[in-house]
């Protein structure tokens, strides 16, 4: 059977996510749970605003007592070099989790300008031109 671009990019869009949507669909309150994956330092440095932290490797043990089957699971790592994000959703898939992966990570997310934080509260919120058209303030 020959795979189709409809079926390739259906597929990839059932499973995939960017920091736009989610952000966008954080702020309608659409129900899910965004997970960070990376290690304690990384969440500690800095981390997406309302994301919960399960360093990939505990996922088969925490999930269950942590997690409603029902509700969706958004995953996402360091950047699009990373690929704990894709192992992450793997094993939510293995345990039955409706799951998506933020592609770009929280690179993209920070460099998109969306809200972070750390353990001392919110960071600074910086719009990179290189990713995204950034409107320079109109002077008055």
């Amino acid at each position: 059977m020959t795979t189709t671009a409809f079926d390739y990019f259906s597929a990839k869009l059932s499973l995939e996510t960017d920091a736009s949507d989610v952000y966008a669909a954080q702020k309608a309150g659409e129900r899910f749970v965004l997970v960070d994956v990376r290690s304690a330092e990384a969440w500690q440095q800095g981390r997406i605003s309302g994301a919960v932290h399960v360093p990939r490797a505990e996922i088969a043990k925490r999930a269950a007592a942590e997690f409603d089957p029902a509700v969706p699971v958004v995953v996402y790592c360091w950047s699009p070099g990373c690929n704990a994000g894709a192992k992450a959703a793997l094993e939510f898939a293995k345990l039955g989790y409706s799951v998506k992966e933020m592609i770009g990570g929280y690179e993209y997310w920070v460099r998109e300008g969306q809200p972070t934080e750390n353990d001392e509260g919110p960071l600074p919120r910086v719009f990179d031109a290189q990713v995204m058209v950034v409107r320079q303030p109109v002077a008055r």
